[in-house]
């Protein structure tokens, strides 16, 4: 699997707020943390109830990746994400940690920082 090209199309996604989209990226019995959600959610379903909340109530943002660098079965990427907000816009660093489950996402752990 190309995973720069993985995880520059999973970002897109996450750039256009595309949830349906999202979800094919996740195997049906996925893992999914960030710092909202730090005890995990877990399946499709969870996730989708997830994603249309946070995507509802965040204003716009762009994903752009950076680096990924391989892991036994998986990787780890950086990005960078730009946050149209009403003051302004704001950006913020992530890192997502990522294992397969097939050739979906079977565990996925994001951790964030606002920049200045």
């Amino acid at each position: 699997m190309d995973i720069e090209d993985f995880n520059r199309r999973w970002l897109a996604a996450w750039t256009a707020k595309d949830v349906e989209g999202l979800i094919g990226f996740y195997a049906p019995n996925c893992t999914y943390k960030d710092p909202q959600t730090a005890a995990g959610i877990v399946g499709h379903d969870a996730l989708r109830g997830y994603l249309t909340g946070l995507f509802a109530a965040t204003p716009p943002m762009t994903y752009e990746p950076e680096t990924v660098w391989a892991i036994d079965n998986g990787f780890c990427g950086r990005w960078y994400c730009t946050i149209e907000g009403p003051d302004g816009p704001s950006r913020m660093r992530g890192f997502d940690l990522v294992e397969f489950d097939g050739d979906r996402i079977g565990w996925n752990e994001v951790y964030v920082h606002p920049l200045p």
